[in-house]
């Protein structure tokens, strides 16, 4: 027989699993590939534009994309990434606003969403990606502009945006906007947990998330955790991971998350219940300002 399928209910989208950590650092183009294990492997040689804090989110349902970041200028240029983890040559520039410090994330069960970020001054734009990979121009601003965001997956098929910072106010961000399955922005949420800028997120469990890490006037170790509704929970304890601004995180294994390195080699697995694990020895380049994302 069919699963019967209750109305309003979104179908349970097959999860990813695999991940790649890419860009980052003095700029730099390298990526590094985790399996299914959580295993982070040694430096790949870099594809595409060498950049600084990029975006990147899954699409097609197995695929990747990494787009935008700073180059020495702000860029739109995207980089695809194939389902078995081989990254592309630059695409042309989407037709969006070149920015960095964005976040990215995955709705509707095979497509993404950038948004957020810098110009130079502090936007709240976003661009839908089709689950063909292709970047639409922008959508107008919906919620507080801000830089140094983060995203992730929640509910099966629909997204959320949290925290940053704004340098035309309100400085340290805790607010939070959902995604929905159709990739509409809603208003800002009030905020929950420790205001924040500069830290990652990914989603865990098959259908929830969690924001982690990040930097408050001092790098913090904290996480929060986000139910299949959406909901952000309040602080955990500091995890035993170390404290750290500017790392990456994505999804691996079907339901669980990692956090990855930054200014450390270290990175932090996530099991599917939300539980973050102390550090784990690196490997690779260490680097800040890196994306991730999941395919397979």
């Amino acid at each position: 027989m069919f699963p019967i399928i209750p109305a309003n209910s979104a179908a349970a989208v097959s999860a990813n699993d695999e991940g790649i950590f890419g860009y980052g650092g003095g700029p730099v183009s390298m990526t590094n590939l985790v399996s299914n294990a959580g295993v982070v492997a040694s430096d790949t040689a870099g594809v595409g534009t060498a950049r600084r804090f990029p975006a990147a989110t899954q699409y097609g349902g197995d695929k990747g994309i990494f787009g935008f970041g700073n180059s020495g200028s702000q860029t739109a240029v995207t980089n695809l990434v194939s389902n078995a983890g081989v990254v592309a040559s630059d695409q042309a520039a989407v037709t969006g606003t070149a920015r960095s410090y964005l976040a990215a994330c995955s709705f509707g069960g095979d497509k993404g969403i950038f948004g957020f970020g810098t110009t130079g001054s502090d936007t709240g734009v976003t661009n839908l990606v089709s689950n063909a990979g292709v970047v639409a121009s922008d959508v107008a601003a919906v919620g507080t502009a801000r830089q140094g965001v983060a995203a992730c997956e929640y509910g099966g098929d629909k997204g959320i945006f949290g925290y940053g910072y704004g340098y035309g106010g309100p400085s340290w961000c805790g607010m939070t906007n959902l995604v929905s399955n159709a990739g509409v922005v809603a208003s800002d949420v009030a905020a929950v947990g420790t205001a924040r800028g500069y830290l990652a997120a990914c989603s865990y469990g098959g259908d929830k998330g969690i924001f982690g890490f990040g930097y408050t006037g001092s790098v913090v170790a904290i996480t929060n955790l986000v139910s299949n509704a959406g909901v952000v929970a309040s602080d955990q304890a500091a995890v035993t991971g170390t404290a750290r601004e500017g790392p990456a995180a994505c999804e691996y294994g079907g339901d669980k998350g990692i956090f990855g390195t930054a200014s450390s080699y270290d990175t932090n697995l996530v099991s599917n219940t939300g539980v973050v694990a102390s550090d784990v020895t690196g490997v690779g380049t260490s680097r800040s300002g890196q994306a991730a994302c999941s395919f397979n």
